[in-house]
This record gives C-alpha cells, sequence and structure tokens, in this order.
C-alpha cells in the first residue's frame, strides 16, 4: 500500500500528523462525535478549549441529553452555528431514547440522529468503532479537487458527488482511523486554502493541480454574492437594581434558542427610543446613553448594531413574562448568548453601564 494515495499519506501522518488532540484521547463515540461538530466551519485552534471545557461539564451523552438546553448553550457561546448545540442536544436525547444509550455502529443510524449527515457519521464509524468509512470535509475536498483537478465548488451537486467517488476510490481497507485523520490533517496543515505547501505534500508528484501550477483554481469558489446590510438598535434596558432585560429569540432562525438584547426598528431616532420602548416593551425609560455601533457579519449578510442603554424609571413594572427575563450582567452572561451581545455586555464602555 505504500505506493498508493493512502500508503503514502499514512506515511507521511506517521511522522507528521497531529497524533495529540484531545479528542484523540479515549477515543469514544461520544467525544469523536462532539469533537467533529465542533470542528464543522471552525479552525482546531478554537476548538480545543471548547471542547475541554464541553467535556468537563457534558462527560458522557447521557449528561448532554439531562442537560437544559440553557447550559448547553452557554457552553457553546462564542463558537457559532449555533444550531450545531441545538442538534447535539437533540441527538444525545435521541441516542438515550433510541439506542439506549449507545451510539449505532451503523451509517444509516448514525445519519438518522440530528445534525449528523454522511461525513460526520462516516468520521464516527472510522475514527471511533475503525470501521471502513469515506469522509470528505471542508479540507478532504481541497486535497480531492486539487489532487485530481476537479473543477467547480464543490457546494454543486456535481462537483460534490465526483469528490465523493474519489473519497471512496482512496479510502482504505486498513487503518481507517489514521487515515482519515491523516487527509484531515493535510488539508488542514500543508494543502492549506492559501498559500499551499506543496513543497511537503507526499501526494505532489501525483497531483494534478501542482503538476500544473493551478493549485489556487481548486476547489472552485462559491458564485459572490453582495451582502446585503441591515441595521438594528439594541436597546440595554437597566432597572434600579443593575438588571437587565433580556429576550430568548425564537427557536429557529438567526441566533435560534439563544438569548439576546431587544430589538428595536433602526428608524426610530435615538430621541424615540424612550417611546418606542414603552410601546414595545411597556417600560417608562430615561433618554438613551449611546455607544459605538458595530457590525457583525453573518455568512448570508452584514448586521449593523446600534446599541442604546436606557435606564427604567417605573419599576413597578419590571417582571419576567414569557421569554423575557430580568437578569443581573453575570447571570445574563452565563447564559448562551450569541457573540455580539456577549461583546456589548462584557466591553469596557458597558461594564460602566451595567
Amino acid at each position: 500500500m505504500t505506493d498508493t494515495f493512502a500508503g503514502k499519506l499514512l506515511s507521511w501522518y506517521d511522522h507528521n500528523g497531529r497524533h495529540d488532540l484531545p479528542w484523540h484521547r479515549d477515543r469514544n463515540p461520544y467525544r469523536v462525535w462532539v469533537s467533529e461538530i465542533m470542528l464543522q466551519q471552525t479552525q482546531v485552534t478554537t476548538v480545543i478549549p471548547y471542547f475541554q471545557a464541553f467535556m468537563e461539564r457534558f462527560p458522557d451523552v447521557r449528561a448532554l441529553a439531562n442537560a437544559p438546553v440553557d447550559d448547553v448553550l452557554g457552553h457553546w457561546s462564542g463558537l457559532g452555528y449555533y444550531a450545531r448545540a441545538r442538534n447535539l442536544h437533540e441527538a444525545a436525547k435521541q441516542v438515550i431514547d433510541e439506542h439506549g444509550g449507545q451510539f449505532p455502529a451503523d451509517q444509516t443510524r448514525l445519519e438518522a440522529l440530528k445534525g449528523i449527515g454522511r461525513s460526520t457519521a462516516a468520521a464516527i464509524l472510522a475514527q471511533a468503532f475503525e470501521k471502513p468509512a469515506t469522509i470528505l470535509d471542508g479540507n478532504v475536498k481541497r486535497v480531492l479537487a486539487r489532487y485530481h483537478a476537479i473543477p467547480g465548488w464543490p457546494g454543486r451537486t456535481a462537483v460534490l458527488n465526483q469528490l465523493w467517488e474519489c473519497a471512496e476510490q482512496h479510502t482504505p481497507e486498513e487503518r481507517i482511523r489514521d487515515y482519515t485523520q491523516a487527509i484531515m490533517d493535510l488539508g488542514a496543515m500543508v494543502c492549506t486554502r492559501t498559500r499551499p505547501a506543496c513543497g511537503r505534500c507526499p501526494l505532489r508528484h501525483d497531483c494534478k493541480a501542482n503538476a500544473r501550477n493551478e493549485q489556487a483554481l481548486y476547489p472552485g469558489s462559491k458564485p459572490k454574492k453582495t451582502k446585503p446590510e441591515k441595521t438594528i438598535w439594541m436597546v440595554i434596558l437597566e432597572d434600579s437594581q443593575g438588571r437587565i432585560l433580556l429576550e430568548r429569540r425564537p427557536p429557529s432562525g438567526i441566533w435560534g434558542g439563544l438569548w439576546s438584547l431587544p430589538e428595536l426598528d433602526p428608524a426610530y431616532q435615538p430621541e424615540e427610543l424612550p417611546d418606542a420602548c414603552e410601546q414595545a416593551f411597556g417600560y417608562d425609560c430615561s433618554q438613551p446613553e449611546l455607544t459605538g455601533a458595530f457590525r457583525h457579519t453573518f455568512s448570508h449578510y452584514h448586521l449593523h448594531i446600534r446599541p442604546a442603554r436606557l435606564g427604567v424609571t417605573d419599576t413597578t413594572k419590571v417582571s419576567d413574562s414569557g421569554c423575557r427575563q430580568w437578569l443581573h450582567r453575570d447571570e445574563a452572561l452565563s447564559l448562551g448568548l450569541p457573540a455580539p451581545i456577549r461583546t456589548i455586555l462584557t466591553s469596557a464602555g458597558q461594564a460602566v453601564l451595567l
């Protein structure tokens, strides 16, 4: 096997790959699954501290299934793509309810769990159960697209199908755990998106993109669209006890299920915010203190956030109701918050106000 794609890759991995990542220790299905979900669209260096804290709080699938969703989202806060955390929580319940707390060692049944797709299921089979299974994450797509010079954006079905065929062609029957880690490591460490280190690549002599000096062409880029710009007021309503009002967002959509600051239409002028708050939330408020606006970018639009702090003047009306809660700042920061909201509540300027 030493002269094959897999053989060359495994030989490189033995001497150059990553063998000491936290999820490599006690590589059971639960730990592999959590690490794979966290690593989706997120760098390893970012994931490591989140993974370690997550494992400390939720050491096994039963602990995760039994935890309140707010606790799960709180430990995910700042990692982004929060649907991943909600899906983890739901899938953990499925494992308990449908599989007696044991992850199924079967591709189809793994894919039936919330948030687990074809590649993630294969990674669990290969990494935890050491069963032959084919993965195709972002790093692997890049390696294969360059090696075979497959044109086009992998988001297109025809291109993706080609990549799956190549991935299956190269997946070996032996050392499957090492192979899946090796090809991910090659994409992350050598065959990088920009400035690939082709001189250190064990596949360079057979790589079509390298032979043509066309590495930058593969994989093809996603067709660009101009992202729309949106603006919103985010109001920090503070009562006489120093508590602030938070709202839980709807379960689906942007920041689904997370706690956030109340929002108001950007058409309001600053001096109109007290009346707007009274109409929207039922509280009499002081004139606003404005802080620096900033932009947060989502995958499909830019959001311009304009924070404004208003003191609630009639605290007799202050009470929790439905999806709204009054919390001290430390209590708020323990919940699942979107990164921009956490930034507002922890920034130096806001710390004085809260």
